[in-house]
This record gives structure tokens, sequence and C-alpha cells, in this order.
């Protein structure tokens, strides 16, 4: 996966860098054409491309980032939707779960690299977003996301930091997911990416004005071996 998105990261033009883990990778990947198609529907015009890969955790992310994924892209965007697999599924044990100060600590070093190798970038911390798939509590966890997603709303300046929080779309005040958003309780179908790229676009086209009627960014990448149970 780093080989492939070296290789990718060297190709086109980006001006909008979408990072995280499978929610995102599968939006710009080959290997789920319906949301291929969506991205493509929303975002062509603007240069945009997916960096996320499956299964990865903030450290994941950081690594990748540490060595080399953003170098020398430059992007005038870049989009951020990480921790989901740092979580997992285990019901919140309270204010003082470790998952909180986790996720926390590892978004915030990787807002620091994206400061470090784009400073010129606006970033735009997505809050985490609901999942459903223990069975036996399906809103569980969101005790803890529900934390999280206030410390990431901490580390936004509304400038070059900016925190977008669409979960009140996807799902109730509870965290039960409204049908269709996601293809298994946790990964966003058609219906939600749709959610996402409504509440990105107007801060895109604020940001680069309107897309233009071509489109520079590399091909989108995605190997289906990589397709996993784990976002």
């Amino acid at each position: 996966a780093h080989a492939q998105l070296l290789e990718k990261a060297g190709k086109g033009r980006i001006d909008v860098y979408f990072e995280g883990d499978s929610i995102t990778r599968r939006w710009g990947a080959l290997d789920y054409p319906e949301l291929l198609a969506n991205w493509k529907q929303n975002f062509f015009g603007w240069n945009a491309a997916d960096f996320a890969w499956g299964g990865d955790t903030v450290q994941n992310i950081l690594w990748r980032l540490q060595n080399g994924e953003l170098d020398n892209v430059h992007p005038k965007v870049i989009v951020l939707q990480a921790g989901t697999n740092n979580i997992g599924t285990r019901p919140s044990r309270g204010e003082d779960d470790p998952r909180i100060a986790e996720v926390t600590a590892g978004i915030k070093a990787i807002l620091d690299i994206f400061r470090a190798k784009a400073p010129e970038a606006t970033i735009i911390i997505t809050g985490i977003f609901p999942r459903n798939d223990n069975a036996a509590n399906p809103t569980g966890v969101m005790p803890v996301i529900d934390a999280i997603n206030k410390n990431l709303a901490r580390l936004a300046d509304g400038k070059t930091i900016r925190y977008l929080n669409i979960n009140d779309k996807l799902a109730d005040k509870a965290g039960n997911l409204y049908e269709g958003m996601t293809m298994d309780r946790l990964h966003l179908a058609v219906k939600g990416c749709q959610v996402w790229a409504d509440a990105l676009k107007p801060i895109l086209t604020e940001l680069l004005g309107p897309p233009a009627k071509e489109d520079h960014a590399p091909p989108p990448t995605g190997d289906p071996s990589a397709r996993t149970k784990r976002p």
C-alpha cells in the first residue's frame, strides 16, 4: 500500500489530499466503483486524490506520512478522517477510557506533520463517524467517539484548521445510523458519502473556487485484495 501511494504522490496535480482509513479509502478506490463514481461526481475539477488505506490506525497514518506520502505534494486542502480503528467496537469505559487520549494525541501528531510538510494547506478535520458494528451493543462506543470529537473541535482554529462534524446527518442523537448511510454499519455507502460531500463542497468552493472543467489528479488506486472488515 505504501509503495502504491508513494507512486501516486508523484503523479498528476493534487490540490485536495484525502487521508484516513478505509472509510475514506473506499470512496476513491477502484474496487468500489459505485463509490468512485460518487467521488468523481462530487470532486472532479478540484484535483482531489485519496491517500487513505484500510485497517489504518492513527499510528499507521502517521508512519505513512513520516515516510514520504506527503513529501513535495503541496496540496491546498487536506481532508482527514481517522481514529476509527483505534476505537474498535468495545463499549465505552467512561470518561477515562484510554482510547480518547490515544486518538486525540494521534490526530494532533498527524496535524503537526501536515503543518510541517504542507504549511500552506488548509486542513479539514472530519469528526469520527458513528459505528454500529457491535451487534450486541450498537451504540456502546459512541461516548468514546463523542469525547474524541469534542477534543478534535478544540484543535481547530476555524481558519487554517477547520472542524467538520456531520454525525447529526448520519445518525440520531444516540448514534443509531440512519438507514442506507453505511454498507455494514461502519463503512459509508453512497448515501453517506454524499452527506459528507455536501458538507465538504462549500468549504472547497470557498478555498479553491468552483471546480474546473478538467481534472489533473493522479488516477485512482486500490487493491481489491486489501478488503478487510476493519476500516
